[in-house]
Order: structure tokens, then C-alpha cells, then sequence
């Protein structure tokens, strides 16, 4: 399951724009066509220096001053409500006006109350786009209004920073107005097009896309009418729900590439590259050194594979000489020296002091041997309950008891927190004096883990993660994939997936005409699941399974076959 897009922080009502940002609106008119609902972009004119040449957009533009002194000629909103809907202070209003200028004067679609003639206004376009006149002066020649009414806030973008020319757009949908042609004006717009969004994202088409762009059309394809989006974008309004977005620039194997706060190198990249100096990579690759505090380095096993995403990551966390090793991976010649290497590169006597490991699946312990044997220093872990699917020859030095701390350095404290559920013997350490919290497999980047039993315990799974919401966390390390950030709201989405899923298999127990072995309920629980991961989520339905089992609620009957246990109310 795939949590950080809804996770993202909104901003305070007192929001202020960089200073380098240009506030800007954008409009998306929608019309329901032939093949359904369609979407009007604009191919910007070929212009040197401008990363936005030749690129399909929406129409839109920056403020100008003068949009305020329309204020006057709306209806359907004032500055007080608009402002309120954009969580700004004040100056809401002026980005409706903006996006009716705008669209104006680069598509010649006009949303104004009322009575008038398009073509009679059509020299305006040009005086507007020049700067010769503001909004307001046409509103008082032609005695128009500026129709609001069904501009909907949709979303608000902040160009990446970097970037030499930046904007902070908010996105209003419309439906398009009647008895209008929308028309290019040949100098920002070369061409105009109703398009549906599947067309416009077929890449036979050849249509440049911005980042913005392209999400947005992944948005609106989700839908056939003009109506559904608007519905989308009133209930966005109603719960506070429109957040600002702000993709990041990053280094990834062909150059510099734009990340979007949903992709999962998002949180990383924002904390490692804050000013956009974009050499932080937006990949994982096998073997790299990546320092992610003074004090935090990852390397990456190269162990790649449907079930360790990019590879298990270990961390070598220290300062000085001092340096510890949480998960060492599988048994890789190859990833110790890497591991080995990128300690001696922090000072000729720097070392590995201990080698922690979360839990003995075989993909996170087998290398504590083989490193224990380049360098010398202790493993500590625990052993499994059950020898399933373990790391049979794990033998730890010690086994960390629950709330104990370790003293990595003068200052620099892990403390341990055992985790049972993913497995029984999983442990994950707090860094505490960054609030780093190194996860292991209990809680996986853009994706939810296989509870497995014997050894995996749904129930425990649950309640270690109801329990690390008492912890100060500010970011999760995984053992596969990119730094984590708003780790509470990600556990609480975790805690939310399973408690939705465990609904959908009471349901299926319940409608059961006859008890049904747990590989026939498979494809009514996990329907939202590829059918090639149904063995797999098998083990997390029997988990489950086990879970109600406990709690009374199911039942085992001869053959390993399931059935709901009614509950009885006292009366």
C-alpha cells in the first residue's frame, strides 16, 4: 500500500509564497465530449530559454497587481472566502480574478455573468496580455462581471527549488462556458485542443508534458464526467483537503529528473537537498554510500528482487572511529567490503564496534558472519521463536533486551524496541538523539509486509505499531528503500490498511455458506491484489485468520477450514 501521497503536511493559514515564487493560477475547463469527458490544453509557443517551450499546458499565468481592483466586478466570492478556501490570510480573491484574466486572454473563453459578445471583446485580449489595461477597465467599459461561481479550487503547486524562475500556481476546474469558442491568441498559445486525459498521455501523440501536467491528467483520467471531477474538487474543499505540492529536482542514471511529492524518494531528497541543489540521487543503487545525517550512512546490498524492492539496506551509524552496523543483509562478499570501505573512509582508524541485526529473515542476517569475521565485532540480535524461513546459522554474541540503550558515541544513543508481528524476534533501534527510527521489515517504503505465521503474529503486529505512536519519531530508515518522513501518520495508515483488510475478512467469514479453507477466501479479501501475489497474501490472511481465532471470533474445523463465530451480546 502506497501511503505518502496522502500524507503530505498542509500548510498554516498564514502561508507566504518564497520570495522568489511568482503567485500565479491556472484553469482546467472541462466539457463532456463524444468520447467523454475532455480537458482543454494549449501548446505554449517555441521560445529560447523557456522550459515550458513548446509544452502542453493549462491555460493560466501569473498576477498582476492590477487584478485586485476587480474585486468590485465579482460575484460568487470575495476576498474573505477565497482566501479562506486557499489557506491564505488575504488575496485569495486576486487568484480567481488571475484565472479569469488568464484564460481570457490566452483561450478567449471568458467566465463572466450575464449577457455579451465574445467577439466584440476579442480586442481586449491584446490589451490585457500587454499590460495596456487591467481587467478592471474591461469590466467597467462592457458592464461585465466576473463569474466565479464554478471556479473550484482543485490544487496548489510550488515550482521546485533550483530553478531559475519559480511559480506558486493554484489549479481551479470550471466547467467550460456555453456559447463560447475557445480561440488561441497566437502569441503565449499556438494551439488549442479538447483532448480527453487518456489521449493527451498517450505517448503516440507526442504532447510535451510538465510534471504538473501529466499528475494532473493522471487525476482527471480517473473520471468520464465533467461533473465527477467537480465533485472530486468540492469534497477536496470541504475537508481542508487541497495541499500544497512541491516537486523536487534530483540525479538519477540519465540526469537530473523531477520527483513529485507522491514518488518515494520524495521525503529524502527534501531532507538532504533542501535548497535544490539537485545532487541528491532519486535512486537506490547497489554499493552506494549515502549519508543522510553526520551521523547515518546507508549502503545497499545487491540483492534486488520482487520481495527486498532495490535490496536490503544496511546502515552504519557512528561518528569518529566509532561506527555500528544495523543489518548487514545476506551473506555478499561483495556488500561487506562495500560495508567495510565506506567505514575506513570516515578516518584511517575508523571501525565497525558492533553489528546489530533487526531479525534473522535471510535477507537482513546471513552478512553478520561474514562481517563479523572482516572486522572483528560482536553480533547482537535475537533468535526466532520459530526456524521457518530464518537464518539457521545466526548465532548473536547477545540478545538485546526491550528498552535497553546502546552508547554508540558521546552523545549518540540507540535504543532498542522489540517489534514482534512481521517476526518474533524483530527488533528496531531509535536513533533518539535524531529520532531516526531504523525499521527493519516492520515497517516497509510504499508497501505493507507479509505477516507469516507461525513466527509472524498479526496481533502482535498491531499493537507494536499502535505502540511506536508513543515514541518522538521524526523519520523512519526501512531496510528497503528511501527515508521515510511523517512516521505517525504513516503508522496510523499502516494500522488503518490492516484493520480495513481484517473488515473484508469478517465479512467473507460471515457470508460463508460453509466453512472454506483460507486459499478459497483469498480472492475475496485480497481482490484488490494481483492474483500472482495470492500465495503470499495467503500467509497474511491466515494471520488474520489467526487474530480472530484469538479473539473468538473465528473458528478452525477439520482440514484447516474457517468459520465465523457469532458474537453474543449480554443482555
Amino acid at each position: 500500500m502506497t501511503v505518502p501521497d496522502a500524507l503530505k503536511a498542509r500548510e498554516p493559514l498564514d502561508y507566504q509564497p518564497p520570495a522568489d515564487a511568482r503567485a500565479a493560477a491556472s484553469v482546467l475547463f472541462l466539457r463532456d465530449g463524444e468520447p467523454g469527458l475532455e480537458v482543454l490544453l494549449m501548446r505554449r509557443a517555441e521560445r529560447s530559454g523557456d522550459l515550458r517551450s513548446g509544452a502542453a499546458v493549462f491555460p493560466g499565468g501569473v498576477l498582476d497587481a492590477r487584478d485586485r481592483e476587480a474585486h468590485a466586478f465579482c460575484v460568487g466570492a470575495d476576498d474573505v472566502a477565497a482566501s479562506a478556501r486557499l489557506g491564505l490570510a488575504s488575496g485569495g480573491l486576486d487568484y480567481l480574478v488571475a484565472a479569469v484574466r488568464e484564460s481570457f486572454e490566452e483561450a478567449g473563453l471568458l467566465l463572466a455573468a450575464g449577457g455579451f459578445d465574445p467577439a466584440a471583446l476579442h480586442p481586449w485580449r491584446g490589451r490585457l496580455q500587454t499590460g495596456e489595461a487591467g481587467i478592471a477597465a474591461l469590466c467597467r467599459e462592457h458592464d461585465l462581471r466576473l463569474d466565479c461561481t464554478g471556479l473550484v479550487y482543485w490544487s496548489h503547486w510550488l515550482t521546485p527549488p533550483g530553478v531559475a524562475k519559480r511559480f506558486d500556481t493554484r489549479f481551479f476546474a470550471v466547467r467550460a462556458p456555453e456559447g463560447q469558442q475557445a480561440e488561441a491568441d497566437y502569441g503565449e498559445a499556438v494551439e488549442l485542443m479538447w483532448l480527453t486525459p487518456a489521449a493527451a498521455l498517450d505517448a503516440a501523440r507526442g504532447l510535451t508534458l510538465l510534471p504538473v501536467t501529466r499528475h494532473t491528467l493522471q487525476q482527471l483520467a480517473r473520471h468520464g464526467k465533467a461533473d465527477t471531477v467537480l465533485d472530486e474538487a468540492h469534497q477536496r474543499n470541504e475537508k481542508k483537503d487541497v495541499r500544497r505540492q512541491m516537486p523536487r529536482m534530483a540525479f538519477a542514471a540519465r540526469g537530473v529528473r523531477i520527483v513529485l511529492p507522491h514518488e518515494l524518494p520524495y521525503a529524502e531528497i527534501a531532507r538532504l537537498d533542501p535548497e535544490g541543489r539537485a545532487d541528491v540521487h532519486a535512486d537506490i543503487v547497489p554499493g552506494r554510500v549515502v549519508r543522510l545525517s553526520p551521523h547515518v550512512l546507508r549502503v545497499t546490498a545487491p540483492n534486488a528482487g520482487p520481495m527486498t524492492g532495490p535490496g536490503t539496506n544496511s546502515y552504519l551509524v557512528g561518528r569518529g572511529d566509532a561506527w555500528t552496523c544495523i543489518d548487514p543483509g545476506p551473506a555478499s562478499a561483495e556488500h561487506v567490503r562495500a560495508l567495510v570501505d565506506a567505514v575506513q573512509a570516515q578516518g584511517t582508524k575508523a571501525r565497525i564496534e558492533r553489528i546489530l541485526v533487526t531479525h534473522t529473515h535471510r535477507d537482513h542476517s546471513p552478512g553478520a558472519a561474514l562481517l563479523a569475521a572482516a572486522t572483528g565485532a560482536p553480533v547482537l540480535g535475537r533468535v526466532a521463536a520459530h526456524p521457518q524461513w530464518q537464518d539457521a546459522d545466526f548465532a548473536p554474541a547477545s540478545q538485546p533486551q526491550h528498552g535497553e540503550r546502546i552508547l554508540l558515541a558521546e552523545g549518540l544513543t540507540l535504543r532498542v524496541i522489540h517489534t514482534p508481528g512481521h517476526a518474533s524476534n524483530h527488533l528496531c533501534y531509535l536513533l533518539e538523539e535524531e529520532k531516526t527510527l531504523f525499521t527493519g521489515d516492520h515497517v516497509m517504503q510504499g508497501s505493507t509486509v507479509v505477516i507469516n505465521p507461525p513466527d509472524g503474529d498479526m496481533a502482535a503486529y498491531l499493537r507494536t505499531l499502535q505502540a511506536l505512536l508513543d515514541e518522538d519519531l521524526e523519520w523512519l530508515a526501512p531496510g528497503h528503500g528511501f527515508l521515510v518522513g511523517e512516521p505517525h501518520a504513516v503508522l496510523r495508515a499502516l494500522i488503518a490498511h490492516r484493520l480495513k483488510r481484517e473488515a473484508k475478512v469478517v465479512a467473507a467469514l460471515q457470508q460463508l455458506a460453509a466453512p472454506a479453507a483460507a486459499r478459497a477466501i483469498v480472492p475475496v479479501v485480497y481482490d484488490d491484489t494481483p492474483v500472482a501475489l495470492h500465495g503470499l497474501a495467503e500467509r497474511s490472511l491466515l494471520a488474520h485468520l489467526l487474530k480472530l481465532e484469538g479473539e473468538g471470533r473465528a473458528a478452525r474445523g477439520g482440514g484447516e477450514v474457517w468459520r465465523w463465530v457469532p458474537q453474543h451480546r449480554s443482555p
